[in-house]
């Protein structure tokens, strides 16, 4: 996007100070081909605070650096990029593979929990929670529940409801859609919700993966994908040993298929697929 075309003035300067800001709240680096992304997602927020150019929107986060700006600047930039049953091989082990055998680790408590970290507007904590209770159908007594987590809180509200439009749902299986989801009446036929059954095992929180967050209770398995690829090694060696102190022993962590843990961690062995078990 050239300069003249662009409603307000965007400098080198204000981008730096923007991306650090990023770096720093989110630990998501930046890099120099994100200039016109930063422009296009931000030139929304300077338009309804009424600021004439970026580096006034820039002098206004530093001045209110708690603020209510601060989350819609974060709800702005972060990229939410997700689909139903996005990598299927993932579900497959997961009902192949990983529920029988929790079903087995776990029988004296009866409990599988799993955490969906950077779950974006819900597609994949819904495909999991599609996938547990289909496996688990046979199966009286089990408590199994997910937490899903992200930074934005947009996301997160659109996630919550479940409510979608039906192009969203169109590659998901046409039994799946039927059993588990609603169509819309009149306006909102357009429109599809998930059952109750689906969203009632899953509580959707906020978490700022940068933050001092530790779960109550480790995790089973722990779904990180297309996450740890905007961080630094650094940041990725810190914030995988922290899933890894979140996650039982024996528990899996499925990351994107861009992603790799080599050189990152010895506290993971490779399954296979970007599939990766605790192994201490």
């Amino acid at each position: 996007m050239s300069e003249r075309n662009r409603e307000f003035e965007f400098t080198q300067r204000d981008f730096d100070f923007l991306r650090k800001m990023s770096n720093d709240r989110t630990g998501i680096v930046v890099s120099d081909d994100k200039f016109d992304m930063f422009y296009s997602r931000l030139s929304r927020r300077v338009r309804t605070l009424g600021l004439r150019k970026f580096s006034e929107y820039c002098d206004y986060l530093k001045a209110n650096p708690e603020g209510d700006e601060s989350l819609e600047f974060i709800n702005s930039i972060t990229t939410n990029l997700t689909a139903f049953f996005r990598e299927n091989h993932h579900f497959e082990y997961l009902t192949k593979t990983v529920i029988p055998e929790l079903v087995g680790k776990n029988s004296a408590d009866r409990k599988i929990r799993i955490w969906s970290s950077g779950c974006s507007t819900g597609e994949e904590p819904y495909s999991i929670a599609m996938t547990l209770h289909d496996a688990m159908s046979s199966l009286a007594g089990w408590d199994y529940r997910i937490m899903a987590t992200d930074i934005d809180s947009n996301v997160l509200t659109t996630a919550s409801n479940g409510i979608y439009q039906m192009e969203r749902v169109n590659g998901v299986d046409k039994k799946l859609l039927r059993r588990w989801f609603q169509q819309g009446k009149g306006s909102n036929t357009d429109k599809v919700r998930a059952k109750k059954e689906l969203r009632e095992i899953i509580s959707f929180k906020q978490i700022n993966l940068m933050s001092d967050w530790k779960l109550r209770q480790p995790r089973d398995v722990i779904f990180c994908r297309n996450v740890i690829i905007y961080f630094d090694k650094e940041t990725k060696i810190r914030l995988v040993d922290r899933y890894a102190e979140n996650l039982k022993t024996g528990g899996y962590l499925f990351i994107g298929h861009s992603e790799s843990l080599f050189n990152i961690t010895n506290r993971f062995e490779l399954i296979g697929n970007t599939i990766y078990r605790k192994i201490k």
